[in-house]
């Protein structure tokens, strides 16, 4: 698969529905770590995701630790609004982990710390916006990085 997307503590299960169908169209994997904000078995997340959860490619971690420990040599970029570089500057290769924070807080500090420099934001044009919605920021990063994929 190009991309793996993951999605740090999610909290509204209409967005990781949508993103679980947004991943499964893209040709990605999702990873959901927990805690979540709801059960996995919300009949809001199945709605957003219609009929394609099934299909979804999925790995559900225990906690971001979990996460760390069995993806730590893999690829990582980190997007956050406190990112000094922009998405279109993430260096996009096959199997590269996507990690999104939660809708209400976004990544720990902790991780922005330690990743600042895998750290990217998507520009925003509006002082009146403090930061995109979940499912649309991890579809523009996506498509993004499918497109820099596809023109090598």
């Amino acid at each position: 698969m190009p991309l793996n997307i993951v999605l740090v503590e999610p909290e509204i299960p209409n967005n990781t529905g949508n993103i679980g169908r947004l991943a499964l169209g893209s040709g990605s994997h999702l990873h959901l770590v927990k805690p979540f904000g709801f059960e996995i078995s919300d009949s809001r997340l199945k709605r957003a995701g219609l009929d394609y959860w099934k299909h979804l490619s999925i790995t559900y971690y225990e906690n971001i630790e979990d996460f760390f420990k069995i993806n730590k040599d893999k690829k990582m970029a980190f997007l956050s609004s406190h990112g000094k570089k922009n998405h279109w500057d993430i260096p996009f290769e096959d199997e590269l982990f996507l990690i999104f924070g939660k809708e209400s807080v976004g990544l720990p500090k902790s991780i922005i710390e330690t990743y600042s420099e895998q750290l990217y934001k998507i520009p925003l044009y509006s002082e009146h916006v403090r930061s995109l919605n979940l499912a649309n920021a991890v579809s523009i990063v996506t498509y993004e990085g499918l497109s820099k994929l596809n023109s090598k």
